[in-house]
């Protein structure tokens, strides 16, 4: 067997647990090493890792290869490229920054040193998200017309209130969308495209002291003209599963977390009576009402891909390049609130 992937993590908050978890969980992984500007010991203590006083003296480690970001969103930028200037590989929490410039210069530092960047988005490592990615690339929906995504969930007053980050421009970089859409925002970005242009509107509806969006709602415009919509929030008690809808004039597919609930084609293909009675329960979601109440599959498969990918020398099922798509819609959406404006994404 060929030796561990080493892993070193920075930021010891909330998700660090579930990267910790799915590391332990993976023989060919290994959790070494973490730095936090808080809660540092108490984690090494319950993770049995080496606890390091800096971020550029958790770079220098030799038993490190691969180190996990997962510091609040607004700063991951500077240790992802420190790690990746020191040679490390990373796997960088959603999204990966707040706006495509900060994304565009991680993405630059991982080609200059020659590193594997990936970007955590375990929702495209279920089998049910895999499956309609295959078929909508066989074409089975024929002409895309409606792509759209809703992430109706809840968040308490005191989740905001629990640490200063959150519901902040400056360091959440969003509300609902950057925080909690942005895994259906880049499923749906993953299946069908970014959209070109987008129309919106936001507002803080069901909570006190953020400054960020609680409820959004945008219209897309794909490429091929196809419409969509976005639907957003942290405001709809008691919240249910992010749901993806696509729809063409040869078929249609609705999936709720990682659970197909309408498959349908005008030409059927053998599997399809299987998929549709596959079932409704899922491995990889969750987050609906409380952002802890997540699985750590979704983490274990992503970890387990880069650390074959570190192995084969191959991108990761997730490049730190596809981060990008679902930050930039989002960030359109924002704009387009803002100005009223049509915005075309870039």
């Amino acid at each position: 067997m060929s030796a561990p992937v080493r892993f070193a993590l920075v930021g010891t908050g909330n998700i660090s647990g579930i990267h910790a978890q799915a590391i332990s969980e993976i023989p060919g992984a290994q959790l070494t090493a973490a730095y936090s500007v808080a809660g540092l010991e108490p984690f090494c203590e319950k993770w049995k890792c080496a606890a390091a006083g800096s971020i550029d003296e958790l770079v220098a480690r030799k038993d490190v290869d691969a180190v996990c970001i997962t510091t609040p969103s607004g700063s991951h930028g500077e240790p992802a490229i420190a790690a990746l200037k020191a040679g490390k590989h990373v796997l960088c929490e959603k999204p990966m920054e707040i706006n495509v410039e900060k994304i565009d210069a991680i993405i630059a530092a991982s080609k200059a040193s020659g590193t594997i960047l990936a970007a955590v988005f375990q929702s495209r490592f279920g089998e049910g998200a895999r499956t309609v990615k295959r078929a909508v690339d066989a074409g089975r929906l024929g002409r895309l017309t409606i792509a759209s995504a809703y992430v109706k969930w809840w968040r308490t007053q005191a989740y905001y209130d629990s640490a200063g980050w959150r519901g902040t421009w400056e360091m959440d970089g969003g509300g609902a969308l950057m925080n909690q859409g942005v895994h259906a925002i880049d499923l749906l970005t993953w299946f069908v495209g970014v959209p070109v242009e987008v129309k919106a509107n936001i507002a803080t509806l069901a909570h006190e002291r953020i400054a960020v969006e609680d409820t959004a709602v945008a219209t897309l415009r794909f490429a091929n003209g196809a419409l969509g919509v976005v639907e957003g929030a942290t405001s709809t008690y008691p919240g249910w599963n992010k749901r993806i809808e696509l729809s063409g004039d040869k078929g249609s597919i609705i999936i709720e977390d990682d659970a197909i609930k309408f498959w349908q084609f005008e030409k059927e293909e053998p599997g399809d009576d299987a998929i549709r009675a596959g079932g409704s329960t899922s491995a990889i979601g969750g987050g609906v009402a409380n952002p802890m109440a997540i699985s750590t599959e979704g983490h274990r498969l992503q970890l387990e891909d880069l650390c074959n990918a570190i192995r084969e020398k191959r991108q990761p099922a997730v490049p730190g390049s596809d981060a990008r798509n679902a930050v930039a819609t989002i960030c359109a959406i924002y704009e387009a609130a803002k100005t009223g404006k049509t915005v075309q994404v870039k």
